[in-house]
């Protein structure tokens, strides 16, 4: 049970700590709430524990479908070109004015999970196979891991969002622009990518 602990932590740090769309978001909802972090894990984990459930009752080959894939990819790309967009034409003055609710960074975890066709790939592959694993030690084990995963997801966002925080005192208006264009820029990119994979996979497919 300690090595199989150990695996959990280690793969899943490995996946949390990689940049991508939930990084991203995490960066800009911490310079205007210190839990964003948690909250925005709170939306990850929306999507991660039914799917944790649909792959426990066997539907991981209904992840690799092609068509699941584009449809995931094309949709998902959307919608990170939509949050991209939206950080682009916030109003520095905004953020000052009023604190982030926590239902926004939810929701951001929740979308920039749910957009990102990635994590379905790997939750069809070395989640399958971690839960494969925690299957040998029966509903405990399987409770442990999802919970396991979940809080090594929460404890890096957390720790990003709140080292944000606490440096946004040091931002000067400069800095702060390029933070969030930064960012901005990071979910169009996974946006224009998710897109354009979806139609070489439709094409090529």
């Amino acid at each position: 049970m300690p090595l199989f602990l150990g695996s959990i932590i280690a793969l899943s740090l490995t996946g949390v700590m990689m940049p991508g769309p939930v990084t991203a978001v995490t960066v800009a909802k911490g310079s205007q709430r210190k839990e964003a972090g948690v909250l925005v894990a709170l939306g990850h984990g929306i999507i991660e524990f039914p799917l944790i459930a649909l792959l426990y009752f066997g539907f991981a080959q209904y992840l690799e479908l092609v068509t699941v894939r584009i449809a995931v990819g094309a949709v998902g790309g959307v919608v990170l070109l939509w949050i991209a967009l939206g950080m682009f034409n916030i109003k520095l003055e905004s953020l000052s004015d009023k604190q982030e609710t926590p239902r926004g960074s939810i929701f951001a975890g929740l979308a920039t999970t749910a957009a990102n066709p990635y994590f379905y790939v790997w939750w069809a592959s070395i989640g399958a196979a971690i839960l494969a694993n925690a299957q040998n030690f029966g509903n405990a084990g399987i409770a442990l891991f999802g919970i396991t995963h979940w809080l090594c997801d929460a404890g890096w966002l957390f720790l990003l969002g709140w080292m944000v925080f606490k440096s946004k005192r040091l931002w000067t208006e400069n800095v702060h622009r390029v933070v969030f264009g930064i960012c901005a820029a990071v979910l169009l990119g996974f946006g224009g990518w998710f897109i354009y994979s979806s139609i070489n996979l439709a094409v090529n497919g």
